[in-house]
């Protein structure tokens, strides 16, 4: 059944409290977890939250666990949780697959976004998430993520703590929406997150002639516009901050659709 569905168990008490530790700051909080499996960390998170949701993808996980957890403070929902909707919840938290990690993270962070969001994923996703401009594995991942919130990187998870052992280590990973974001809207956020993709899909190019080619700008608009954005256009997108991803969306304007 997990194996089926990208799922690997993990059971080592340990590791579970220090996730459930670093999602759940106040006993009143409620936490919506994603991928619950066979409980494990469904129930360090009941020890410490007022209420737990669990959305479990595998029918026979899900009815297995709402036996297990009958008459506690965990409710169980069997289905997709990329479409199921989703109750508020201070937490978002899970030992999510691989496979839709990326999609999981962008649903996380749609309004209204919790408090927190800790997910176990693959290490070097973790790697990614939390990557500084310029540093290795900053790429399109990191910039649309750090729009509307911050990365930490908490700790590394061997292979070998999971059943069936994947092939890669994992880590937690704990995501934090910013109050204020770097986007003014959700329509500000669509047009950065275009900006985001369109340079990175052109990575090795000087953003010069990204900018150019990607948004129809022409040659003599392109330097004033970038200089309007703080961005030199001989960069690359890999070193420039979400700040600038943003600048530029806004000094693109109407050439980007909302």
């Amino acid at each position: 059944m997990g194996a089926r569905l990208g799922q690997h168990f993990l059971s080592d008490p340990s590791i579970l409290r220090r996730i459930a530790a670093a999602a759940v700051a106040d006993p009143g909080e409620d936490v919506l977890e994603i991928g619950p499996g066979k409980g494990s960390l469904t129930r360090e998170l009941a020890a410490r939250a007022r209420r737990v949701v669990a959305i479990e993808a595998d029918r026979a996980l899900a009815a297995a666990l709402a036996d297990a957890c009958a008459g506690s403070n965990v409710t169980v929902v069997a289905g997709d949780a990329l479409k199921v909707p989703w109750p508020e919840a201070a937490v978002v938290c899970g030992n999510i697959p691989y496979q839709i990690t990326s999609p999981l993270v962008d649903r996380a962070l749609r309004p209204p976004r919790p408090a927190r969001i800790v997910f176990l994923v693959q290490d070097e996703v973790a790697r990614r998430l939390a990557a500084a401009p310029g540093a290795e594995g900053y790429g399109a991942l990191t910039a649309g993520v750090r729009l509307v919130a911050t990365v930490e990187r908490l700790f590394g998870v061997p292979a070998g703590a999971f059943r069936p052992r994947p092939r890669v280590d994992s880590a937690v990973v704990r995501l934090v929406p910013r109050a204020d974001p770097l986007v003014a809207s959700e329509a500000e956020e669509r047009r950065a997150r275009t900006v985001v993709q369109a340079l990175f899909q052109r990575r090795r190019q000087q953003l010069g002639r990204s900018v150019r080619e990607a948004f129809g700008v022409g040659r003599e608009e392109a330097a004033p516009l970038l200089a309007a954005a703080g961005i030199a256009p001989a960069a690359r997108p890999e070193v420039l901050a979400p700040e600038r991803f943003v600048a530029l969306a806004r000094a693109l304007g109407p050439r980007l659709a909302s």
